[in-house]
């Protein structure tokens, strides 16, 4: 069977959706394409709100001082409540703004056709002017790890992990891996994180990532620095891996967090032209078309920045630059990080390091959490929020969160480090009535503990 359509995308994610989306608004015949059975792609389905749901449920468990006794695949109840709401919702999406969902896995026969197959149906051709990629990416599985062995998992199988666990090892220590460290750690399970690098999450601040480490470590992980791996064995009962400083790290199950890699195999992408790194990331230009212009590509599989909220946004201005022929909007230059361990991490803007090498004049405000009223009365004490401005012309040059709720707090400080000109002022914060009790509130207590400082 064939069918044609103005526009395809691949893939039902956050930069599929924001793609089909804006194009079916803008009077096209759109279809979808994803090879999951249901909806909203790896981001719904597999990784980010599986994870976040399970981050919480493990929350809930440390708030309530409750024991966990239970299997690791009990924390999932929740999650897997989650990703139906989810998946309903946004297929709803779809349904009102006509546009044809179709289940398969897509290959190209032509630049202008994909074949769609799907087990026990009929291949189908499909036909439009321009396409939408928006593919995402999974987990780099690297050739001598052995990843059909039961007891080696990766970020998407690990939600298949059903029985009680009693000590998980994870390489990488990314931000999947320092999620998934409090996850176990959270739910009673030993964690061991080995990490490549010399601290952990080098992007961040350097005080946000002393304290994330500080805080792993009193919860009971154990972390492991300039650490590589040199094997992994297997047996029936255990994982050993091997590093190459000699040492050796026994436990139940591995966790392989480390990398990713672009979804761009096997769809016939590089016989028609469409240029691929060596990452699997598809090159586009500053328009999302890709090396053949009436082919965009958003989301995960171009790489950086690799975030579900960028990814929605990438999908309408490809779509807006592929219906209009071009796009005046652009992501934020400020975009918000959101690390979902325990406590949270959210920063927006320079890091204290970044500004140091530019020579920037600085000063910095904080307010720990344990000083707030709202926080002694909800029980989360740990925690601060920091900002950094300049010492002269007091412009916020960043802001750092790490406490409970710190990915919703930051958008406060968000909204005022984009303002232009002397709309972005610590002043903001020292002249604003604010809510009492309220988290947002330390925006203000560290406004004046900075200014304290001049």
């Amino acid at each position: 069977m064939e069918y044609t359509f103005d526009v395809i995308v691949i893939g039902s994610g956050p930069g599929g959706e924001g793609a089909a989306l804006k194009a079916a608004k803008e009077g096209k015949q759109v279809a979808v394409v994803d090879d999951f059975s249901k909806v909203g792609g790896r981001c719904t389905n597999l990784s980010t709100i599986p994870s976040k749901a399970l981050l919480h449920s493990v929350r809930q468990l440390s708030l309530t001082g409750r024991q966990y006794n239970n299997s690791f695949g009990d924390l999932l109840t929740n999650a897997e409540s989650v990703i139906q709401k989810q998946v309903t919702l946004r297929q709803s999406f779809y349904d009102r703004n006509q546009i044809k969902v179709v289940i398969g896995f897509a290959s190209f026969v032509d630049a202008h056709t994909i074949e769609v197959t799907a087990e026990g149906m009929a291949p189908r051709l499909l036909h439009a002017q321009s396409f939408v990629i928006a593919t995402g990416a999974r987990p780099y599985h690297p050739t001598d790890v052995d990843f059909n062995h039961p007891r080696i998992l990766d970020s998407d199988s690990v939600l298949n992990l059903k029985e009680q666990v009693r000590s998980v090892a994870i390489f990488g220590a990314g931000v999947i891996g320092c999620e998934y460290a409090s996850i176990f750690r959270g739910s009673g399970i030993k964690a061991t994180l080995i990490n490549s690098r010399d601290r952990l999450l080098s992007f961040l601040d350097d005080e946000i990532s002393v304290a994330l480490s500080y805080h792993l470590r009193e919860n009971g992980v154990k972390i492991m620095h300039n650490e590589e791996y040199e094997k992994v064995e297997c047996t029936d009962k255990e994982v050993i891996v091997h590093l190459k400083s000699n040492k050796k790290v026994h436990a139940e199950y591995l966790l392989w967090v480390q990398g990713r890699t672009g979804n761009s195999s096997d769809m016939g992408l590089e016989t028609i032209g469409v240029q691929i790194d060596s990452r699997g990331y598809l090159v586009i230009n500053e328009n999302y078309q890709t090396s053949l212009p009436h082919i965009y590509a958003v989301g995960d599989v171009v790489g950086y920045p690799s975030l579900a909220s960028a990814a929605y946004d990438q999908g309408r201005f490809a779509a807006t630059h592929l219906v209009f022929g071009k796009c005046d909007y652009r992501l934020v230059e400020r975009i918000p990080t959101g690390i979902y361990t325990i406590p949270e991490i959210s920063s927006v803007g320079r890091t204290e390091q970044e500004l140091t090498e530019q020579q920037i004049p600085y000063e910095t405000g904080h307010a720990y959490f344990k000083h707030l009223a709202r926080a002694q009365i909800l029980g989360e004490t740990t925690g601060m929020l920091k900002i950094l401005f300049h010492r002269e012309t007091l412009e916020i040059l960043g802001i750092h969160c790490f406490g409970a709720n710190a990915t919703e707090i930051i958008h406060i400080g968000q909204a005022i480090i984009s303002q232009p000109g002397k709309g972005n002022s610590l002043m903001y914060f020292i002249n604003t009535t604010f809510n009492y009790p309220t988290m947002a509130e330390a925006y203000r207590v560290a406004a004046l503990n900075g200014l304290n400082r001049l």
